[in-house]
């Protein structure tokens, strides 16, 4: 008989919520991903990923993403930090830049 190990809900990352706030202001919108691709220069396969939190966003994609939503780029990460506090599984460290055990504090 074969043993089954504990499932365990993986954490969602950052690029997970970032998907999801993109996902729901294009659909708040009333645009496609056909139409937010073509709005901001990006393939449409690459808005799904961007949705599905298979990707990570670069600046410029970020930027244009928002512009495509007639929104500023600030607005949209706004968003994203929002919902990444909200969610009380998300690490809180990982927010805090320059805090001793986060990330960016233990690079030097």
């Amino acid at each position: 008989m074969q043993q089954r190990g504990s499932r365990r809900t993986a954490l969602k990352s950052a690029e997970d919520f970032f998907g999801d706030v993109l996902k729901d202001l294009r659909k708040e919108r009333g645009v496609t991903q056909e139409d937010l691709a073509f709005r901001s220069g990006y393939h449409p396969t690459y808005i799904g990923q961007l949705e599905r939190g298979k990707k990570s966003p670069s600046l410029r994609a970020i930027m244009s993403l928002a512009g495509a939503l007639n929104m500023s780029g600030s607005e949209l990460l706004r968003r994203v930090e929002r919902l990444l506090q909200k969610n009380a599984e998300y690490p809180n460290r990982l927010l805090r830049p320059g805090v001793p055990g986060t990330k960016r504090a233990d690079r030097s």
